[in-house]
């Protein structure tokens, strides 16, 4: 599913707006000064599917850049996970008012797939109060092709600078940011929907093994599964569900916004047996994976709408899939942003935030 692009529109709430200018000023004035108080507690998680966007937040710190240099081994037997190598070759990509935007390409070794990977690390990451800090991971799916260009990379969806606000109200976790392509071409025609298609690139191993090996490589994670989450938008959304599903030892919650639910490339031809076995239309009524999900649907589209309702309508235990109807919502990028916020809060009360072994 194609979501239509739009630029960001003021309709962001104004609380919005106020937290991400909190944001830019206060990491020019942090820029002066420095601090050593005891890191905050864990954040608490905040809202529920129906949350609205929160007030504007207290001023965050400065984030540093992040470091590409890995430690030589990983921690003792613990939460913590410590990089161990080998680092990867991170570039700036762009700044956000919450800290800069990195890239590299990402060549799998379990997959044979080379691909590009935008990340994020919150402003807490490189803080020295954070030091041995492990963080949850977000890997984040874009909607259409996602080769060239990323809305969550881009600007047009700022889930950087919300994220950034709401963990400074402790309403949301400082998520380590993950933005894999989902296809190697522009060409709709070749989507490869985040699986290994026979004859294909594979996809599904490249995301699901080779993208969660190059963050244990290379940032400070948790070992358990309930720090790792997925969201997408679009075909994104079908990404989520199904990789949620697929791999549960990995992932222990997803947000679905505004998916079809459908494997229908047509690379699938002559393959029906592993497209069923790829789609989540048809997971979801076989799921015995032990997931939570939120999935949601525009509620200005009456067809969106019903595609949703009857995808999770369809789940059983141990699966679990909450249900959002964004009211008079639609199939665009700007109301995929409004969803944010809602989103980040849902994730932050299902996954853990956070934790050092001492």
């Amino acid at each position: 599913m194609q979501p239509q692009q739009s630029q960001p529109q003021a309709t962001r709430t104004r609380a919005v707006l106020a937290g991400i200018t909190a944001l830019a000023l206060s990491a020019a004035l942090a820029a002066c000064s420095s601090g050593s108080s005891k890191p905050a507690a864990d954040p608490k998680p905040g809202g529920n599917a129906a949350a609205v966007a929160p007030a504007a937040p207290a001023s965050p710190g400065t984030p540093a850049a992040p470091s590409t240099t890995a430690s030589s081994a990983p921690s003792a037997d613990g939460k913590v996970v410590m990089p161990a190598g080998p680092a990867a070759d991170l570039k700036k990509f762009r700044d956000t008012k919450a800290g800069p935007i990195m890239e590299t390409t990402l060549a799998g070794k379990k997959s044979g797939v080379s691909g590009q990977v935008w990340v994020w690390l919150p402003p807490q990451y490189n803080d020295p109060k954070y030091a041995k800090f492990g963080f949850p991971v977000l890997t984040l799916y874009a909607g259409g092709q996602s080769n060239g260009y990323n809305t969550w990379a881009g600007t047009q969806l700022q889930i950087q600078e919300i994220d950034a606000q709401l963990a400074q109200q402790q309403q949301a976790h400082p998520f380590i940011m993950i933005m894999p392509v989902q296809n190697l071409t522009g060409d709709e025609h070749k989507s490869l929907d985040c699986s290994d298609i026979p004859g294909q690139p594979k996809m599904g191993t490249w995301m699901s093994q080779d993208v969660p090996d190059f963050i244990r490589a290379n940032f400070r994670t948790l070992k358990a599964r309930e720090s790792w989450g997925l969201m997408g938008a679009s075909s994104g959304a079908d990404c989520s569900a199904k990789l949620a599903m697929q791999h549960p030892d990995l992932f222990k919650a997803a947000v679905a916004i505004d998916g079809d639910f459908k494997a229908d490339s047509t690379l699938w031809k002559g393959h029906e047996a592993e497209q069923a076995a790829n789609s989540p239309d048809k997971l979801i009524s076989t799921s015995k994976a032990d997931v939570k999900m939120l999935a949601t649907a525009g509620g200005g589209s009456a067809y969106e709408v019903g595609v949703v309702k009857k995808w999770v309508a369809n789940a059983a235990a141990p699966t679990a899939v909450e249900y959002y109807e964004e009211p008079g919502g639609k199939h665009l990028t700007t109301d995929f942003g409004k969803l944010i916020p809602m989103s980040l809060e849902w994730l932050t009360k299902n996954l853990t935030g956070p934790q050092s072994d001492s």
